[in-house]
């Protein structure tokens, strides 16, 4: 049975999961659905196209589902997307999709940090940290286990890598390949990110061969195409190269 402040406001047509907590001002609007063992501390605003999964914990401001911050939006039904075992601090505001891809998408086991904000339509994997006040504009996609510092500014329509590091206060507005550190301005590759790498079991052998690939990719002797090939050729059956390349080669806005 779900424990709900008489103070909070639930609009009938939400449906709300079993042994969910939600706090005292809490606005929940119609078209929302939440599912089990959440918990909504007090001020929460889940407004209409909220999808929320299970064993979530929302922390005082946050506002979820909010219309996009985009002039092209005509009201179209579109849906905030969040999942399982996330953490959403203070003042995280996430905002619906728009037509493009009418979706916003938050995975599972993230935790996004004081003030930040998730643009419409935005992709965030899995078991990701994005630091306080970080902005993630529209369409930006963010893949499995990257680390974003604090005051992080991404442009629309990047994509950023996964076991990634960003650091503090960078801006980027291109994209980032998966296995590195980025940081400095303007946002610059500055090696591996060897501590993520290390802490999620990679071996030492497959970060030589991640190593090595980013010098071939970044030789800038030879033509893009041709680093690619050299990469593939060299290490034909390794998984790591392989996200490197398909990256790269997708890449729309160009790598950092």
């Amino acid at each position: 049975m779900s424990k709900i402040s008489p103070l909070a406001y639930i609009d009938p047509g939400a449906v709300i999961g079993e042994n969910c907590e939600i706090g005292p001002f809490c606005f929940i609007d119609k078209n929302v659905v939440i599912g089990d063992n959440n918990v909504l501390m007090n001020s929460v605003t889940v407004l209409y196209g909220a999808r929320i999964g299970n064993h979530n914990t929302l922390f005082p401001g946050a506002v979820i589902s909010a219309i996009p911050q985009d002039l092209k939006f005509r009201g179209e039904e579109s849906t905030a997307e969040i999942g399982d075992h996330n953490t959403i601090r203070e003042n995280v505001t996430i905002n619906r999709g728009t037509a493009a891809k009418g979706k916003t998408v938050v995975g599972n086991m993230n935790l996004l940090m004081e003030g930040v904000h998730i643009a419409h339509d935005a992709i965030i994997g899995n078991r990701c940290i994005i630091g306080n006040t970080t902005k993630i504009a529209g369409e930006v996609t963010v893949d499995d286990n990257a680390v974003i510092s604090a005051c992080v500014l991404i442009h629309q329509f990047c994509h950023v890598g996964g076991y990634i590091m960003l650091g503090g206060g960078t801006r980027t507005g291109q994209d980032i390949p998966p296995y590195v550190t980025v940081a400095r301005e303007p946002a610059q590759y500055c090696g591996l990110n060897l501590v993520g790498l290390r802490r999620h079991g990679f071996t030492a052998e497959q970060i030589e061969v991640i190593h090595e690939a980013y010098r071939i990719i970044y030789d800038r002797s030879i033509s893009l195409e041709e680093r690619i090939a050299k990469v593939r050729s060299q290490f034909p059956n390794s998984p790591e190269v392989d996200y490197i390349t398909r990256f790269v080669e997708s890449s729309k806005r160009g790598i950092i």
